[in-house]
């Protein structure tokens, strides 16, 4: 069953790392300062200010926000930058009978930002929330009739500590989404056992220590579904997808393990529907995110919201198949450190 959450004109927000103001055009988040109507972007570039529009360049207020900034794809470090589609490998028209893989297509949904949170609690369903930056961006599109084609793709990773951190992922389209697809059906009309058979990621290193770049196994691909919990929510204008790592010891130990070599390590994640018909065939990646070389301390401290929505599981709890740990395991066998503890049988996704 899927909820659907309406954003109201008279939501309020507060003031924090996370929001954007309904004030003009002014946006509180890091990086930016707030003063005198503008809006101060790295130092002073104040190229968006209250004088425009809200609804000028809404996605290029994304990029400009948030704890991470968009980098250079090859030399930047501690941000993040957009892969193309044609770098993954995904299923062919005849992979069912071949087994063959084909460069994808360009992805379906354009990278637009990044948040990465640190906070107190899991962070649940974060575009629901009256403080998120991006979808108040697209809000005030909204409020003046524009911008209403687009629709926001977003994956929260949610990774447990001390402190939850949270690497939230944007992608946007404004092309409609074909009714009858194989992405029509996996956001409108299937439940949530058939996402957890299908959402899957390909992950790869691109750059890190020689340790890393020995023992990851590149281009793995993992069904996130089978391997984790995961919860999926679908307001208007967007579907966001919840990966709640906590659910799996050997995800958790894993990712844990990752954030020793985070400033070190940059990585690709590329997210799918997996196709396993010839009719879904073949496949094509929705959304590729580059997360280069960051730091730990760059994380955003996010309070409870006043107000926030509360939010709500759309599905009961999976079954977590021991083999999709292992191959989960795999997609991140560099935390390991080549440990025979995380190797173990693939699973048929790919």
């Amino acid at each position: 069953m899927r909820t659907k959450v309406s954003l109201t004109a008279d939501m309020q927000t507060e003031d924090g790392p996370f929001m954007a103001s309904g004030h003009g055009c002014s946006v509180v988040s890091p990086g930016f300062v707030n003063g005198d109507d503008k809006l101060a972007v790295n130092g002073g570039d104040t190229s968006l200010d209250s004088s425009e529009p809200c609804c000028v360049n809404w996605q290029e207020e994304v990029r400009r926000g948030g704890s991470l900034r968009q980098v250079d794809l090859d030399a930047g470090v501690n941000g993040w930058a957009s892969p193309p589609g044609p770098s993954f490998q995904v299923r062919s028209s005849n992979y069912l009978i071949k087994h063959q893989k084909c460069a994808s297509e360009e992805c379906l949904f354009e990278t637009v930002g990044v948040d990465w949170l640190r906070s107190h609690h899991k962070l649940d369903h974060v575009l629901s929330r009256p403080d998120n930056r991006v979808i108040q961006a697209l809000r005030r599109c909204h409020d003046h009739d524009q911008g209403l084609e687009d629709f926001i793709l977003a994956v929260n990773l949610q990774i447990p500590g001390r402190d939850y951190h949270h690497a939230v992922f944007y992608f946007v389209s404004s092309d409609p989404i074909p009714s009858g697809s194989l992405l029509y059906r996996f956001i409108y009309e299937e439940d949530d056992d058939f996402r957890n058979s299908r959402f899957k990621l390909i992950s790869r290193i691109v750059k890190g220590p020689w340790i890393v770049r020995a023992t990851v196994a590149n281009h793995a691909a993992c069904l996130l579904g089978k391997a984790l919990v995961c919860n999926y929510y679908n307001g208007p204008n967007y579907f966001e997808i919840d990966v709640d790592v906590s659910t799996s010891v050997l995800a958790n130990a894993i990712l844990h393990l990752a954030l020793g070599y985070v400033s070190s390590v940059t990585v690709d994640m590329a997210f799918l529907v997996e196709a396993q018909t010839e009719e879904e065939l073949p496949e094509r990646i929705l959304g590729a995110v580059r997360i280069a070389q960051i730091e730990m301390a760059s994380a955003s401290l996010i309070e409870q919201a006043a107000g926030a929505m509360r939010s709500v599981s759309l599905g009961p709890q999976v079954a977590l198949h021991e083999s999709s740990w292992k191959k989960l395991s795999k997609s991140f066998s560099f935390l390991g450190h080549g440990s025979k503890a995380f190797k173990g049988k693939e699973t048929d996704a790919g």
